[in-house]
C-alpha cells in the first residue's frame, strides 16, 4: 500500500496541469514514505523521518504559497503560467529544498544516514522524480541566474562535503548533491538534457545502491572487504564509482559533456570551468572509494577474517542497470535527439 502511494503521488505530480492536484501529489509522496523510513523503530530512524518530514512539510508548504502568490496576481492555477517574479523565485527556493540543492541540502546527509539502504535508494532516485518534472514543466518561468547558482553551489558543496566522509551512505548523499547541481545548470537551457541527465543519474544511483546492499557494505572498511563475498560485484561497484565520476568510456561523461558542451556554446565560460573543477572533488572520492574497494588488497592475500558467504539474493534489477550504467555513451547521438 505504502508503495503503491508513492508511486500514485510522483505521477499524480507529473501528470497535473493545477497547483492544488500537484501539491497534493507531493503530500501523498511524503505521507507515503515518512512509514517506510520509520519501520526500523530505531532512534536514528526516527531522527531522520522527523528532519525528512519537516523538510518536505516547509518546501509543500511554499509551493503552496508560491502557487497561491501567482494566482493571486495573474488569476490562474495553471503549472505552466508561473510568471510573478515573487512566485517563481519562491517555487526555486521550496523545489530546491525538496530535492536537496545547495544550500538547502543539509538534510539529506543525515536523513540517509539514518535509514535502510533500500530507503536510501528510494529517497535518492524515485524521490526526485516529482520534484524535477516541476523544474522540467516551469523552466522557461524559472530565474537562471538564481538555477546556475545553485547548481554551482551544489557541485562544489557535493564535492567538498563528501571528501572526509567514511560512511557509504553519506558518501552518496553529496554524490546526489553534486549530480543535482549539474541539473540545475542545464534545467534554463535544455530541458531534454535536464532529463536525460535525470534518467542516467537515476540508473548509475541504482546501480551503486544495489551493490552496496548485496555486499551489505555500510563504511569504506565493509568495501574493502567486499571482495570475500563476491568478487563480480567488487568489479561492477569499481566501474559503477568511476561512471558516476564522470570518465570516459563509462555513461557518467555523457551528461557531463552534453552540459559543459551547453554551457560553452551559451558563453558562460567561468560557469563551465567551475562545473569541470568541482567534478575532479567529486572524482577524488570516488577514486578514493575504488581504491580501497578494489586495489588495497589482493585476492590471495587475507589477514582479515573472511565475511561469512550467504546465499545471495538474484540481483535481477542489477543485471538490468548495470549495463546501462556502463555502455550508454555511444549511443549518445540517439538518446539526446
Amino acid at each position: 500500500i505504502l508503495l503503491s502511494g508513492l508511486g500514485t503521488g510522483t505521477i499524480l505530480t507529473m501528470s497535473s496541469h493545477h497547483w492544488l492536484m500537484a501539491w497534493m501529489g507531493l503530500e501523498i509522496n511524503t505521507l507515503a514514505i515518512v512509514p517506510i523510513m520509520s519501520k526500523q523503530h530505531h532512534p536514528r530512524a526516527t531522527e531522520a523521518t522527523t528532519k525528512y518530514f519537516l523538510t518536505q512539510a516547509a518546501a509543500s508548504a511554499l509551493i503552496l504559497f508560491s502557487s497561491t502568490v501567482n494566482a493571486w496576481h495573474t488569476g490562474t492555477w495553471d503549472i505552466t503560467q508561473m510568471t510573478t517574479l515573487t512566485a517563481t523565485t519562491l517555487l526555486t527556493l521550496a523545489l530546491a529544498m525538496k530535492l536537496g540543492l545547495a544550500p538547502m541540502h543539509f538534510w539529506l546527509p543525515e536523513v540517509l544516514q539514518g535509514v535502510t539502504m533500500t530507503t536510501a535508494l528510494i529517497i535518492t532516485t524515485w524521490q526526485k522524480l516529482a520534484p524535477m518534472s516541476l523544474i522540467y514543466l516551469t523552466t522557461h518561468n524559472l530565474s537562471p541566474t538564481v538555477l546556475l547558482l545553485m547548481g554551482i553551489l551544489s557541485s562544489l558543496l557535493g564535492g567538498w562535503g563528501g571528501l572526509n566522509q567514511t560512511q557509504t551512505r553519506k558518501l552518496m548523499a553529496y554524490s546526489s548533491i553534486a549530480h543535482l547541481g549539474w541539473m540545475a545548470t542545464i534545467a534554463t537551457m535544455l530541458p531534454n538534457i535536464l532529463t536525460f541527465t535525470l534518467m542516467i543519474y537515476i540508473m548509475m544511483t541504482t546501480t551503486m545502491f544495489l551493490t552496496l546492499i548485496l555486499t551489505n557494505a555500510k563504511t569504506l572498511q565493509d568495501m574493502s572487504m567486499s571482495w570475500t563475498i563476491s568478487p563480480p560485484i567488487t568489479i561492477i561497484s569499481l566501474l559503477t564509482l568511476l561512471s558516476l565520476g564522470g570518465l570516459p568510456p563509462l555513461t557518467g561523461f555523457t551528461p557531463k559533456w552534453l552540459i559543459l558542451e551547453e554551457l560553452t556554446k551559451q558563453s558562460l565560460i567561468l560557469t563551465a570551468t567551475i562545473m569541470a573543477i568541482s567534478a575532479l572533488l567529486s572524482l577524488f572520492f570516488y577514486l578514493r572509494l575504488t581504491y580501497t574497494t578494489s586495489l588495497t588488497m589482493a585476492p590471495n592475500t587475507t589477514p582479515t577474517k573472511y565475511k561469512w558467504r550467504f546465499k545471495m539474493s538474484s540481483p535481477s534489477l542489477l543485471m538490468t542497470t548495470t549495463p546501462m550504467t556502463f555502455l550508454l555513451l555511444p549511443l549518445t547521438p540517439l538518446l539526446t535527439q
